[in-house]
This record gives structure tokens, sequence and C-alpha cells, in this order.
């Protein structure tokens, strides 16, 4: 058995004002900088064998912040990367709206059916994470996993686990700098902790 720590990454300016982010390399702010170090503190105690995030800064900050309080390096893992956008990433949901109303609506209602122009779609980012996610499960038998990722490949990832397709991805909530935690077993994962932010009770939000 595997046992998988997932965070999503704190808090970035884009994520202030809602914006298709994707693989925009965005920093953490402060209020995302001790998000992170909430999650690190709530985290450290674990018997946590690796750290693997994805390559961009958001989700690298964030790692290595839990990674300081676990005495443990990070590991750019590519597979953990962010959805591509294509030329929605940078946009507000209002600008995507007007852009193209008709998919954005399909995005709303059927997420599943959508290809961002010039990007990928949710069926792109499960495959990827899946695979991710059962060569990590191969490498660490017996082990705890913790992985440092994004919104998008969380939701879709946690939907994997649970059994659902990702027509689902608008009924997983995943909150900045959550917590969620699966385990793989024999090769059946089992989901025991969705969308935790107890340790964010009380922090102030910039």
């Amino acid at each position: 058995m595997t046992r998988f720590i997932l965070v999503r990454h704190g808090q970035t300016a884009w994520n202030r004002k809602e914006r298709f982010r994707g693989r925009a390399d965005l920093l953490l702010n402060e209020t995302g900088l001790r998000q992170a170090y909430a999650a690190a503190l709530y985290l450290k105690d674990r018997r946590v064998a690796a750290i693997y995030a994805s390559p961009l800064k958001r989700t690298l900050e964030t790692a290595q912040v839990i990674a300081n309080q676990m005495g443990l390096p990070v590991h750019p893992l590519e597979g953990l990367i962010d959805i591509n956008f294509g030329s929605w990433q940078g946009l507000t949901t209002e600008e995507a709206a007007k852009q193209d109303s008709e998919l954005y609506k399909t995005w709303l209602e059927h997420p599943h059916k959508v290809r961002f122009p010039g990007g990928e779609r949710l069926a792109d980012v499960r495959e990827r994470v899946k695979a991710a996610v059962e060569e990590l499960a191969a490498r660490h038998p017996n082990q705890t996993v913790l992985l440092v990722s994004h919104m998008v490949v969380c939701k879709v990832l946690l939907c994997a686990m649970l059994g659902l397709d990702s027509s689902h991805y608008w009924q997983v909530g995943q909150d900045m700098c959550a917590i969620n935690a699966f385990e793989i077993r024999e090769g059946v994962p089992t989901v025991t902790l969705v969308n935790d932010t107890c340790h964010l009770k009380g922090l102030t939000t910039g």
C-alpha cells in the first residue's frame, strides 16, 4: 500500500481575482506563504518518505515550505503540472465568457467536454496525473508520499480515485492550500480526506 497526501498550492495574485492560471508561472503572495506555512506545521509530524510537486513556482514554493519542516528535498514532477488553458490563460472568468460564451457555458455545465483553445482537456490532465501516481505507488511501496499540485489537477485526480468520471469536476471542492489524502492498495484507491482546510482556521487573508 502507498499513502498519498495531496496539497493544493497557496494563494497567488491571480487567485484573488479569479483568472485562468494554468501554466502561468506565478509566485505565492503573502497570504499564500502563510497558508503554506500553516499546512507545513499541520503536516510536519507525518512520516513522509518523499515530496513531489508540479514544476511551477507556486507549487514548488508551497512544497518547499512544507519540506523545510520535514527535512526533505522537493522533487519537481511534470505529471503534476497544471492544465494548459491555451489562449484562455490569464483571462478572468468574465473575459472568457465574453470571448466565447458557448465554450464558457459548456465549461460550467459539461467540463469534461471542453478542450481549451490551443490547450488541454480534463482527460489529458487525468491521463498524465494518474500515470504519475501509479509510478509513484510502484516506487514507494508501504510509504507515504506528499504531492503538491493545482486545483484542476487535484479535482481531476480525486474524481479518478473516487471512481468518478470528470463530468463530476465541479462536485469536488478544492480550496486554497487544501489537504487531501488517498491510498492505493493492490491497485485499488481509497480516498480518506477531501478539501481539509482546518489548518487555515483563523488565518487572515490578503
